[in-house]
């Protein structure tokens, strides 16, 4: 992994975050997608402040980036709202979540009955798309790429709010193995993309504050 230096750092990181919660406990967790566009919850709205308080002191964000959902619109306001002169959100709908096909909105436990154990594994280990699942990988992949050499063109931190689905491909985006990270980010953590003389490489991933 690269290392650049800690003025390469400041000026050009980017920050992938993930939205909130969308369920708060005793709830009927369901596989929310691109289809199902949820508030943030109680416990959601906790991890938005979060998130904001973290990022509140350090250097600021001069680009800021959402999906068209409100659960991620809703925690990178909050996070904006916490920042002095914050730039307004830019919409980009490649950072909208996968289409899960049937399986959308539905329990968790009737997804996996349908799909199986072992499915939801190479989904979460090696983003392996279960079947009846809706996302143009090469497509999405290629969106990263593009965005990624768009931002190293310019000056200032940039933030990225999206969703799991679609924050796990930056690795593949960046033809960097994850060794042994998790390709997810939970709900309400982030991961830094640092700049160096090769390109973007990911610096931290998963960071719940």
């Amino acid at each position: 992994m690269v290392i650049p230096s800690v003025a390469a750092r400041i000026v050009a990181e980017i920050i992938i975050c993930r939205h909130g919660n969308t369920f708060d406990p005793g709830d009927t967790v369901t596989r929310v997608g691109g289809r199902t566009d949820l508030p943030l919850s109680r416990s959601g709205r906790a991890q938005a402040d979060a998130l904001a308080e973290h990022f509140r002191m350090q250097a600021p964000i001069a680009r800021a980036f959402s999906s068209p959902l409100l659960r991620t619109t809703q925690t990178l306001q909050t996070v904006l709202a916490a920042q002095a002169d914050a730039p307004a959100i830019q919409t980009r709908r490649f950072l909208t979540e996968l289409d899960y096909g049937v399986d959308e909105n539905r329990p968790e436990a009737e997804v996996a009955a349908r799909i199986g154990e072992d499915a939801l594994r190479a989904w979460e280990t090696d983003a392996v798309l279960p079947d009846g699942w809706r996302l143009d990988i090469d497509a999405l992949v290629e969106s990263w790429r593009g965005f990624l050499s768009e931002q190293a063109a310019l000056p200032g931190r940039t933030m990225v709010m999206t969703s799991n689905g679609v924050a796990r491909f930056v690795f593949r985006a960046l033809d960097e193995d994850p060794g042994m990270r998790s390709i997810k980010l939970k709900t309400g953590a982030y991961g830094a993309l640092d700049p160096g003389p090769a390109g973007y490489r990911v610096a931290e991933w998963n960071i719940r504050p």
